[in-house]
C-alpha cells in the first residue's frame, strides 16, 4: 500500500522533505556512532531468557530524563582507551527491573568478524551512590549473626554508582577485544600468562599458591557462600595480604582486571575514596583500603595503556 499526500507537493518542497529526512538519519546514525551513550535498547532475548531460567522475572526499564543524563555523564568519565573501544564494539546498552546482579556484560553475534558487546544494568543502582552500591555488595559476602553489633561499610565517595558499574563493565570488553587476560574455552585449562595474569593467576579461577588462603576460599566470590561478618577482621586481613584489590577481583582473573582498573580509576584519576571498615559497636576494627597495598600498587604499571590519547 502507498500512502499518498492528501494535498499537492511541489517538486521543489518535496525534494527538500527528502533532503531533510536523509540528513536527519545521517545524524541520528552519527550520534549513534560515536556516542556509546546513545544505544539504548532492550535487551537481547538470550538475557531475559538466563534470568527467567534462574527464577526471576525482568522486566525492561525505560529511562527516565534524569536516569539518561546520569548515563551520559557515566560515559564522558570513562579512560580514552575505554571510549575508543566502546565506540567500535558496544552494540547496545540496556537496563531491567528484577535482575539479580548488578550487570551483565554479553557478546552479540552480529554475524560480522568484529566483537559487539551488550551491557544490561540492574536500574536501582540508578538511584544510588558509590558508597551505598558497594556497602550493599561487600554485604552481600556476609551473615548477620544474631546480637552481633558488626557493620562493614565501603567509603566510595558520592558519585552516581553508574560510574563504578560502568567502567567495571566496560572493562570487560576492553579486556574481551584485547586479550588483558587470556580467554580460554574451558575454565580449568592451564594457558600461557599474559603480563596482567603472571605471578597472580595460575588458571581463569585459581590464583597461584602463594595467593591461596583457606579462609578467603570460603568467601561468596570463591565458593558462592556466606561467612559470618564477626569473621569480616580476619578476611580483609588476609585479603591485605594479596594482590588482589577486593573480594570480588578473587571471582577470576577477568573481574580482577576489572575491578582493578575501577578502583584504580575512582582513585586516582577521579580522586575519590575507596576503602572498606569493619566496625564491632562503631568501634572500627579492621580498615581494607586497596590502593594503599603495595601488592597491588605493583601492578598498577599495567594500565598505563587505558590513558593513552
Amino acid at each position: 500500500m502507498i500512502r499518498r499526500w492528501p494535498f499537492k507537493v511541489s517538486m521543489p518542497v518535496m525534494a527538500m522533505l527528502c533532503i531533510s529526512t536523509f540528513t536527519f538519519a545521517q545524524n541520528s546514525n552519527l550520534i549513534l556512532e560515536n556516542d556509546p551513550a546513545q544505544r539504548v535498547q532492550i535487551a537481547p532475548e538470550s538475557v531475559f531468557k538466563s534470568f527467567r531460567e534462574a527464577g526471576m522475572k525482568p522486566v525492561n526499564h525505560p529511562l527516565t530524563s534524569g536516569e539518561k543524563e546520569k548515563v551520559e555523564k557515566a560515559f564522558t568519565h570513562l579512560p580514552p582507551l575505554h571510549q575508543r573501544i566502546l565506540k567500535q564494539h558496544l552494540q547496545s546498552i540496556s537496563f531491567m527491573d528484577d535482575m539479580p546482579n548488578t550487570a551483565l556484560t554479553s557478546p552479540v553475534d552480529m554475524g560480522r568478524s568484529t566483537k559487539m558487546f551488550n551491557i544490561t544494568f540492574r536500574a536501582s543502582p540508578l538511584d544510588e551512590n558509590i558508597s551505598q552500591w558497594a556497602t550493599w555488595k561487600e554485604n552481600t559476602c556476609f551473615n548477620q549473626e544474631p546480637g552481633a553489633d558488626y557493620h562493614v561499610s565501603v567509603e566510595g565517595g558520592d558519585l552516581d554508582a553508574i560510574i563504578y558499574v560502568l567502567m567495571h563493565e566496560a572493562t570487560h570488553i576492553v579486556d574481551a577485544v584485547l586479550d588483558i587476560t587470556p580467554h580460554p574455552a574451558e575454565a580449568s585449562a592451564v594457558v600461557p600468562p599474559t603480563a596482567f595474569t603472571k605471578d597472580v593467576w595460575r588458571m581463569m579461577n585459581v590464583p597461584v599458591e602463594p595467593y591461596i588462603d583457606s579462609l578467603l576460599e570460603q568467601t561468596r566470590f570463591r565458593s558462592g557462600k556466606q561467612l559470618p561478618i564477626s569473621r569480616a577482621p580476619e578476611i580483609y586481613a588476609r585479603l591485605a595480604k594479596t594482590p588482589f584489590p577486593s573480594l570480588y577481583a578473587m571471582a577470576a582473573w577477568y573481574e580482577d582486571i576489572a575491578e582493578l582498573a575501577t578502583i584504580y580509576h575512582l582513585t586516582s584519576k577521579m580522586k575519590q575514596p575507596f576503602y572498606i571498615v569493619v566496625t564491632k559497636n562503631n568501634v572500627e576494627l579492621a580498615r581494607f583500603e586497596p590502593m594503599n597495598n603495595a601488592l597491588v600498587k605493583a601492578r598498577l604499571v599495567l594500565l598505563t595503556t587505558f590513558y593513552k590519547s
